[in-house]
């Protein structure tokens, strides 16, 4: 899940600067790594966050969460994020009244929960974050739920994320290592259930496990995506760790340390 131009939040709202916009929001919020560590340092623009916001406008939306005011010609949204002194970060948007806008809104800051020209707009009903915890349940694993990876469809659609290794192997090889990863895995959950990392993915919460599937790696190579059906887990894909990192950061920043190591 890697943002790109083309997004809701462009159909919402024109950008005269977005990339300037997106640098005054990482300026503006509590600080955080918000490119990849790999990125050279000429191509980072921010990535993460274009992410982030991207997707947060996108659960906003699905849930009647984007608040407008005064017959619709102001509109506003809890970016989920915090200042340094812990103030809601908000985006602020104003009327389009280009009559061949694309967008019905323009854009017009990122504002702080105290900033006055957003209070007096909204008469201080600020709208709230994006709720991905209405199951509490759901963001833990659960050790005595049996697993059940479809082996299949995780080495056949997601051949190109493994290691280089595998392209060398043959399928068994390649099955008998990625069911040792997997098993790994689950020992690793039962023995510390905070190993297992909740990531927001088309509507539902979902639960990555770290695969180490290169011997003698001290970090894992992908993430298994693992989500519920009833009383089983179900897996039928698996991440690399930047698109695990970018989706799980839609709810809170990530602290496991297999998926925050080398980010």
């Amino acid at each position: 899940m890697f943002w790109e131009f083309g997004t809701e939040l462009f159909s919402f709202a024109f950008f005269p600067d977005f990339n300037l916009a997106i640098s005054e929001l990482a300026e503006l919020a509590e600080p955080e790594a918000w490119d990849f560590s790999d990125e050279p340092p000429e191509l980072r623009s921010n990535k993460i966050l274009k992410n982030y916001l991207e997707y947060t406008f996108r659960k906003l939306k699905s849930d009647n969460q984007i608040s407008f005011y005064q017959s619709r010609r102001y509109a506003c949204f809890n970016t989920g994020l915090y200042t340094k002194g812990l103030e809601n970060i908000y985006a602020y948007f104003e009327k389009n009244w280009n009559e061949d806008a694309l967008s019905p809104y323009y854009f017009k800051g990122f504002c702080k929960a105290s900033n006055f020209t957003l209070l007096r707009v909204t008469a201080g009903d600020l709208p709230k974050r994006a709720n991905f915890f209405q199951y509490p349940g759901k963001l833990v694993y659960d050790p005595n739920v049996p697993l059940a990876p479809d082996y299949d469809h995780i080495l056949e659609d997601n051949l190109e994320r493994f290691p280089k290794i595998f392209e060398c192997e043959s399928w068994s090889e390649r099955l008998r290592r990625l069911k040792g990863a997997i098993d790994e895995a689950q020992k690793r959950v039962e023995a510390n259930y905070k190993i297992a990392v909740p990531q927001f993915y088309n509507g539902n919460i979902q639960l990555l496990l770290p695969l180490k599937l290169t011997s003698g790696s001290s970090l894992p190579d992908l993430a298994l995506a693992t989500y519920r059906e009833r009383n089983t887990y179900v897996a039928r894909t698996c991440l690399t760790l930047k698109m695990a990192y970018s989706n799980a950061r839609l709810i809170v920043q990530p602290q496991s340390s297999w998926l925050t190591t080398n980010i």
